[in-house]
Order: structure tokens, then C-alpha cells, then sequence
């Protein structure tokens, strides 16, 4: 995987995309503690983040997983302020193919935030990575998360029934790809 110059991708005027540092844990436990009820209702990890060295150590992992060329995991920075995370999960490189996941804090949804963050990181797969697909997959029940995709022209395949264990019960995921060419089309250079 090509690296990200300084790892930093640069959005716009108002957003970047930066790898966390261990330095970065505090702060982002803070985000997830402030934000826990509205993470909680569709990511399963949320009651696992109970420390600064739980997020410490997604932040290590996250970076082994770019280090080892696995994935990325950037913090998404508005206007210089930690407000979620949006990462590629494990990257097959034989089928070049990968999954984004994503989540933004409740006071910052409704701005446009992830929609812009996600189409920086689809532009980087297709054009700098030279992916051929990228899938996401949503609660069906996540209206919000639901959006981005079909909002970006991602077709949706199918539902995975109960695809994800969350807390004590089975969600199903609608599941949402775009292709390299698809893309290309929709958001051409």
C-alpha cells in the first residue's frame, strides 16, 4: 500500500485525515466517552473503550495495521479537532478489494463531514492505491451510516441477516459496494 505523504490526507479547507499517535489516545477517549450512548446504539466495540489505554491500544494496533500495509484507521480532523474515525478494514490485496468503516461524533453529523472524508478515502483507493472495490456495511437500521453510501452512488448488494453481534442481539447489515470503473464515472480525475 502506498503510504500517505506525512500521514496526513488532506480533505479541504475544513477537514484532514491524520493517522493517530499514542499521543492521540487521550483525546480520543475523551471523544468516545462523550459520544458513548450515540456509538453505542450500532458499534459493538464501545463497551470494550472503557480506558485511555483501550483507545491507546486501538491507536498502537491501527498503526501496526499500517505499518504491516493491512489497512488505516485516520482520525478525521475538523477545522484541527479529533471528531471520528473512518479506516480502511483489512485490505485484500489479491482481489484488491476493501471494507471502509466509520463513525463520527453526534455534533458534528448533519455537516457534511464523513461524506467528504469518505470521498477522500474512496479517491485514495481507487486512484492511489489502485483498488478495484470497496464495500461498506451498515446496520440496517443505521439510517445516518445507510446515507453515506447511497449518497455516494455505492450500490447496495444485498442484507447480510444478522450479520453483527451487538451487545445481546444479531443486527442485519445492508451491504454496499462501488467499483473503480463506477467511480470513475461518478467522480471522474
Amino acid at each position: 500500500m502506498e503510504k500517505p505523504s506525512r500521514l496526513f490526507i488532506p480533505v479541504d479547507a475544513e477537514i484532514t485525515l491524520r493517522l493517530l499517535e499514542e499521543a492521540d489516545a487521550p483525546q480520543l477517549f475523551e471523544l468516545i466517552e462523550h459520544n458513548r450512548s450515540h456509538l453505542r446504539q450500532w458499534l459493538p466495540w464501545v463497551d470494550y473503550d472503557t480506558a485511555v489505554e483501550d483507545s491507546r491500544r486501538f491507536v498502537k494496533s491501527s498503526m501496526q495495521r499500517y505499518l504491516d500495509n493491512e489497512g488505516f484507521d485516520p482520525g478525521i480532523l475538523y477545522q484541527g479537532q479529533l471528531v471520528g474515525i473512518i479506516g480502511f478494514h483489512t485490505v485484500n490485496w489479491s482481489n484488491r478489494q476493501v471494507e471502509i468503516g466509520y463513525w463520527l461524533a453526534a455534533d458534528f453529523q448533519g455537516r457534511g463531514v464523513m461524506t467528504r472524508a469518505c470521498r477522500a478515502m474512496l479517491n485514495y483507493a481507487f486512484r492511489k492505491l489502485q483498488l478495484n472495490r470497496v464495500s461498506i456495511r451498515c446496520a440496517t437500521g443505521n439510517s445516518r451510516s445507510r446515507a453515506l453510501p447511497e449518497r455516494l452512488g455505492f450500490t447496495q448488494e444485498g442484507i447480510q441477516r444478522e450479520g453483527e453481534w451487538l451487545y445481546d442481539h444479531f443486527v442485519d447489515l445492508a451491504v454496499y459496494s462501488m467499483l473503480a470503473l463506477e467511480w470513475n464515472a461518478l467522480y471522474p480525475g
